[in-house]
């Protein structure tokens, strides 16, 4: 496969900054094969420095690492919190030496040190003071760190006049947001216990007398109200723990207003997603109300399991994540529509590891078996095929990016057509590739390989980014007649 593409590339391109690091929480020992904190034993030399040294080294620590963070002493703060368990209880530190302590339980995370690559591409929430023909975007991107820890990032850029395209700095100190009390949402525990098959008297009382939003408090109010007979049943432990399981993966997050988009980063803060947050398949959505929000699936990883997750926000700044139920959300790639199709929500995904289907989500909030859409059948994509993003409306269609995988694991990009009103049906595809991997994309941390997380429309054109060999962000540009009249019925 060579890139004697349809689509255009245009100039700029991302690459991995290392200057992009964020704070994290670090215990000597822990990261050991065979875990054993050595936090009590530095506690205990930290302690043996006189007040003198223990000022000089903390005003050296905040004069070294003050300009890469925000807000670095409330940092060190934090981390002192997390540990002062392990400061005997006789002993007052001062102010000062929490702060030390602090930031010798602290070390730096660049977030792409490795890769920045899985771009989506959605509309800007300010589209002010802009020339015509331009349009504000928000890209978001799979940041990739040490040990192939994946979290979430942001950058904007200028799409238009014609094929002009401004990519904006990245420059900043990092926020990873403020965790906030999470309120867990009743159908969504109950569609999660659908899932396992957990039906029975104690979890039927207690979905009954939650209310449709509850926060952990409100659950353990309600199981304290279990009658007596449900609470010694033998069963009634486990399925408790079951029902706290169902919930541990929400949370939510939010950003200070004035920490520009491209600062913020969206890191793995639950169990569930605590190996990686990867491929955001970003889309703005129209609710019935005519008002614009955004969505985004995502893949959490927790070291052995993978499934589909939701991110959701109305401003880019407040974000809310929950595991998506149901047989079609067992694997990764999973796509929004950006709206209902005849009072459907529908998306694509990938369930099967192979194929392209779409699934629908039922009155339970589970997402049901697929009917299969596309299956490789071409050279190019014989491995596997799957989507590169939310369905595109057109005036054709739905425009389906997708990707195919070939000899040698060479990834390619393609497309395909659905009907606007019955999406089920295919009627039209890409015979050949949008976009296949050219002579100076070929290198990096995963060689071969284009992918996109999902482009959009704008002056007539498909716009894209794309990751090119998990390694950097290049953009792409296609007319839709350019690209519809290439297609061909399928065969």
């Amino acid at each position: 496969m060579t890139s004697g593409d349809l689509a255009t590339r245009l100039g700029p391109t991302l690459t991995p900054d290392p200057r992009r690091v964020i704070i994290k929480f670090f215990v000597p020992g822990e990261d050991a094969a065979l875990t054993r904190t050595r936090a009590a034993a530095l506690i205990d030399r930290v302690m043996l420095l006189d007040d003198d040294e223990t000022t000089e080294m903390l005003q050296m620590t905040l004069r070294r690492f003050g300009g890469r963070h925000h807000d670095l002493e409330a940092t060190f703060a934090h981390h002192h919190d997390l540990v002062r368990h392990r400061v005997p209880r006789d002993v007052d530190l001062s102010p000062r030496a929490r702060l030390l302590v602090g930031a010798y339980f602290s070390h730096e995370y660049a977030v792409e040190a490795a890769a920045v690559c899985n771009p989506s591409m959605v509309p800007h929430p300010d589209q002010s003071g802009l020339r015509p023909g331009q349009l504000r975007v928000v890209i978001s991107l799979r940041q990739i760190g040490e040990g192939h820890l994946s979290s979430i990032g942001f950058t904007t850029a200028l799409l238009g006049p014609g094929s002009d395209l401004i990519v904006s700095d990245r420059s900043g100190t990092l926020s990873i947001g403020r965790r906030h009390r999470t309120h867990h949402r009743r159908d969504l525990l109950a569609a999660g216990l659908s899932d396992e098959a957990w039906d029975n008297e104690v979890t039927a009382t207690m979905l009954a007398s939650l209310p449709e939003r509850f926060d952990d408090d409100d659950f353990e109010q309600v199981l304290g109200q279990l009658p007596v007979d449900l609470l010694t049943r033998t069963t009634t432990q486990r399925t408790v723990e079951e029902m706290r399981r169902a919930t541990r993966p929400d949370s939510a997050v939010a950003f200070p207003a004035d920490l520009p988009l491209h600062r913020r980063v969206l890191w793995p803060g639950t169990a569930a997603e605590s190996n990686g947050m990867e491929d955001a398949r970003f889309v703005q959505v129209v609710g019935d109300d005519g008002r614009p929000s955004y969505r985004a699936t995502y893949t959490a990883y927790d070291g052995r399991h993978i499934r589909s997750h939701l991110i959701e926000s109305d401003d880019l700044r407040h974000f809310t994540f929950t595991p998506m139920r149901g047989p079609a959300a067992v694997n990764k790639g999973m796509a929004l529509f950006p709206r209902s199709v005849g009072e459907r929500s529908l998306a694509l995904c990938r369930s099967d590891g192979e194929t392209i289907g779409l699934t629908t989500l039922d009155g339970h909030n589970r997402w049901q078996r697929p009917v299969p859409l596309y299956v490789p059948r071409r050279g190019w994509e014989l491995i596997q095929v799957g989507n590169c993003g939310s369905p595109i409306e057109t005036g054709f269609g739905w425009l389906v990016l997708m990707h195919g995988v070939g000899p040698m694991r060479d990834y390619a990009m393609g497309a395909f057509l659905l009907d606007s009103d019955e999406p089920h049906r295919v009627i039209a595809e890409l015979p050949g590739a949008l976009l296949a991997s050219a002579d100076g994309e070929r290198d990096g941390y995963v060689p071969n390989v284009v992918y996109s997380c999902g482009g959009l429309l704008h002056d007539d054109a498909v716009w894209l980014a794309y990751g090119a060999s998990d390694t950097r962000i290049g953009f792409a540009r296609v007319p839709v007649a350019s690209l519809i009249g290439a297609m061909r019925p399928p065969r």
